[in-house]
């Protein structure tokens, strides 16, 4: 059930539409193990927005396009999300969609209030943690619970690179086990794009 303390103003964003986001992704990212992270990133914060009421199809698209720089900054997180920023107004991206993916760099800016924001912050993280979590059923995500999620998320030396503290932001919308459940679901509904069984 979702919590009632969300009665907020949603966000309204420009459009754009999920095509044109993956195309503009597949030119500036070679990279296919970055290529997935975007799509299931995509896929939970798609889902995540469905259960907040938010636009799922831009939530869907910031998930997309959030890493859009990485190639290009090699690894420099003092340029991260700034670049992705700049590529994506130069590449007629609506400001409001842009001005996200460069405040989502957690080093560069802190303090996430909005939704989306932190929906993002808390994607991103627990995105690798599920999808090592599948790997290790032989990439059977229909056989990943959340509580398999959770036994996981304590064992900090497994996908040790996975922020957890930046996956816990997201109790300040949705309690832990629902998020895991909305990401899951996200995940299987991606499968596809992501090379899960």
């Amino acid at each position: 059930m979702r919590p009632t303390s969300l009665s907020r103003a949603t966000d309204n964003f420009s459009r754009m539409e999920r095509e044109e986001a993956i195309d503009l992704l597949q030119r500036y990212v070679t990279s296919q193990s970055h290529i997935v992270h975007s799509h299931a990133t995509a896929a939970i914060m798609k889902k995540v927005a469905g259960y907040l009421g938010e636009d799922a199809d831009t939530w869907e698209i910031i998930g997309l396009l959030h890493d859009i720089d990485y190639d290009l900054v090699g690894g420099k997180m003092d340029r991260h999300g700034i670049e992705g920023h700049r590529i994506l107004i130069e590449n007629g991206v609506p400001e409001d969609i842009a001005e996200i993916v460069r405040r989502h760099n957690h080093i560069l800016t802190s303090g996430y209030e909005r939704p989306v924001e932190v929906a993002l912050q808390a994607a991103d993280s627990v995105s690798g943690l599920i999808i090592a979590c599948a790997l290790v059923k032989g990439g059977a995500i229909d056989d990943v619970t959340p509580r398999t999620v959770k036994k996981k998320f304590k064992e900090k030396s497994f996908a040790a690179g996975c922020e957890r503290e930046r996956i816990l932001l997201i109790e300040s919308l949705i309690d832990i086990e629902t998020f895991y459940l909305l990401a899951i679901e996200g995940l299987k509904e991606a499968r596809a794009d992501l090379g899960l069984a």
